[in-house]
């Protein structure tokens, strides 16, 4: 089993809906060392969910686990148990904007009530040695002050916490959906990084709005690391570059086609579990972003994968869209 470094470089940011163990296994594929994230699991969800929410393939590590929640006695039983799986950190998710979280009583409304926080981090690594980490906003609503969010960070850094996301961005709690909140606040970098400065022993990973390996580098000069969230799903190719561009590793000759020929035999296995092909593929759309040809490949797997016994053989017929012009280019 491989554990992360406590000094991430670069991670792929945890996305309800996308960043499922089929993502994750394919993400792998591309770079040995990004961290990963899964989507955001309730405490509830484990505690008392009928499903098996914590389920990962063994090929994921370095695969981080982030967890909704607010009370310290569930949170503390969740780690245990994303533990005992073998998750390589527990992420404390403090800044979801929707309402449902809120309601919930978890996400970025938890910023408003730091000691809150720190004792829910303080109670999950008095069970655990694995890092406890936080992804939070830089504000919420009219409590966007720098001094707000070093005092936030402060008190939740007594407790133990030396690890930070932070999501360059403040989040409406009222007012705006979830996307809104993606978009919509400005983008502050400039106060990620003085939090770097204030607090030059946490190990700080800014967030948001980041497409680009010429934008990794600027931010790698003032922080820690960098987490990349919609961009890494959307052209999921990228991540081959990753070792290479971030971990200084020898460049790998991969090619996209390496990927989807390397995902065939894990699609076999799901398909023979009772799984379906589009639980997978839906994933693989990207994959051919920007390449000649691409429209071809992402049109087959939407029209023919969600098909009720698609096969395996969906995706090589999809692939052979995308062969003949582009194969040396792949």
């Amino acid at each position: 089993m491989t554990s992360p470094t406590t000094h991430t470089a670069f991670s792929v940011a945890p996305m309800l809906d996308w960043t499922d163990r089929h993502y994750r296994y394919m993400a792998r594929l591309m770079s040995q060392h990004a961290l990963l994230y899964t989507e955001m699991v309730t405490t509830g969800a484990i505690l008392y969910g009928k499903g098996d929410y914590l389920g990962f393939n063994t090929e994921e590590h370095p695969v981080a686990l982030q967890l909704g929640g607010s009370d310290p006695q569930a949170l503390a039983q969740c780690a245990q148990i994303a533990s005992e799986r073998g998750y390589d950190e527990i992420n404390l998710n403090v800044g979801c904007p929707s309402n449902r979280v809120q309601n919930g009583r978890f996400g970025a409304c938890l910023m408003a009530e730091a000691q809150q926080v720190a004792d829910c981090v303080a109670a999950m690594r008095d069970v655990v040695s694995l890092p406890i980490t936080v992804k939070t906003r830089i504000g919420i609503d009219d409590q966007d002050s720098y001094e707000f969010l070093a005092q936030f960070v402060e008190t939740v850094y007594q407790a133990g916490c030396d690890k930070w996301i932070i999501h360059a961005r403040k989040a409406w709690l009222n007012g705006l959906s979830p996307k809104q909140n993606r978009e919509i606040p400005p983008l502050d970098y400039p106060r990620v990084y003085q939090l770097k400065r204030d607090f030059p022993d946490l190990h700080i990973s800014i967030n948001g709005g980041i497409q680009s390996f010429e934008a990794m580098e600027q931010h790698l000069k003032h922080v820690d690391g960098v987490m990349m969230g919609r961009q890494a799903y959307q052209d999921p190719f990228m991540l081959a570059e990753v070792d290479h561009k971030i971990y200084q590793q020898p460049p790998q000759h991969l090619t996209r086609i390496d990927v989807v020929e390397r995902m065939i035999p894990y699609i076999q296995a799901h398909l023979k579990q009772g799984g379906r092909l589009n639980h997978i593929t839906r994933h693989m759309i990207g994959l051919f972003q920007g390449v000649a040809n691409g429209r071809a490949w992402r049109r087959h797997l939407s029209e023919n994968a969600p098909r009720e016994g698609a096969t395996e053989q969906v995706v090589r017929d999809a692939l052979k869209l995308v062969m003949p012009e582009t194969a040396g280019n792949l």
